[in-house]
């Protein structure tokens, strides 16, 4: 057995996985995030129930630049405190087990190519789209992160007058129309227009993010994961538009677009980050 974490930026959720499967999963919100000891206290007082003789070792993903070689994050997204943690060997310190850490859209794609449904493909872009928009990349079957585990980060790529991540996650709701994703899903599901207008033109931008992921990439299949991927219907036929600018159709054609259909990815691809060898 082997625990997954998935450590987001407003709540955190663990895993025990067994045979690929979540066999025990708890989530709760992040407390205290501006003060680093009480933050790291309540990490590990979250994982201690799931610690068992037949625990071989803890993964965990967390939004941020990660040196996956000693195991310190820097600057983690929504947790100010979160500058520059030892956290590998804050942990094993903590509970004598192993403990591999990386970037978050890294264990979303590994997981999806361990355990979901990109178990087929070799090469696949995993994208999450939530409060932020990040990407995670297997490449001929390996997770490739980059020379600083920075890879995937398309969001950050200058679009209009910001970036992608501005228009085509969450943000974008507030930011353009002082609303929340989750607001506009349950109005647009309710019939109101405005709404509906509102995710067609998310989805003419999301278009536009996966277009520079198949410029940049050229993959096999794209794996949409996040709380917003659970309101593709509302913004399938827009972004469909927008990739017919796609310029080479032939390789358009052999594309796979999927939405992830488990909930337990993140937390199977960080514990699959246990293996001290990544490959796939």
């Amino acid at each position: 057995m082997r625990i997954g974490i998935d450590l987001g930026g407003t709540k955190v959720q663990i895993g025990l996985e067994e045979n690929g499967v979540i066999v025990r999963h708890q989530k709760e919100f992040l407390t205290k995030k501006t003060d680093l000891e009480a933050s790291l206290t309540q990490l590990k007082d979250f994982i201690r129930p799931f610690i068992a003789p037949e625990v071989t070792g803890i993964g965990i993903g967390v939004p941020s630049v990660v040196d996956t070689a000693s195991g310190i994050v820097y600057n983690v997204t929504n947790i100010p405190a979160w500058e520059k943690v030892h956290l590998k060997d804050i942990l094993e310190a903590e509970f004598q087990l192993p403990v591999m850490v990386n970037n978050d859209v890294n264990c979303f794609v590994l997981g999806e190519h361990r355990f979901g449904i990109g178990k087929s493909f070799r090469n696949i872009v995993g994208i999450c789209i939530g409060t932020g928009l990040g990407a995670g990349l297997i490449v001929d079957g390996q997770l490739y992160m980059g020379h600083n585990c920075g890879a995937g980060e398309i969001g950050l790529v200058p679009y209009l007058d910001q970036n992608i991540e501005y228009y085509a996650s969450g943000n974008f709701f507030s930011a353009l129309y002082n609303t929340t994703a989750l607001a506009a899903f349950h109005a647009a599901r309710a019939g109101d227009l405005q709404a509906c207008r509102q995710w067609e033109e998310f989805g003419h931008h999301f278009g536009k993010a996966i277009l520079a992921v198949l410029y940049a990439y050229d993959p096999e299949a794209i794996i949409v994961g996040g709380s917003i991927s659970k309101a593709y219907p509302l913004f399938s036929q827009s972004l469909q538009k927008t990739l017919t600018e796609f310029i080479y159709p032939e390789s358009f054609k052999r594309l796979k677009i999927l939405i992830s259909e488990n909930e337990n990815i993140p937390m199977l691809g960080a514990a699959a980050l246990t293996h001290l060898n990544l490959s796939v």
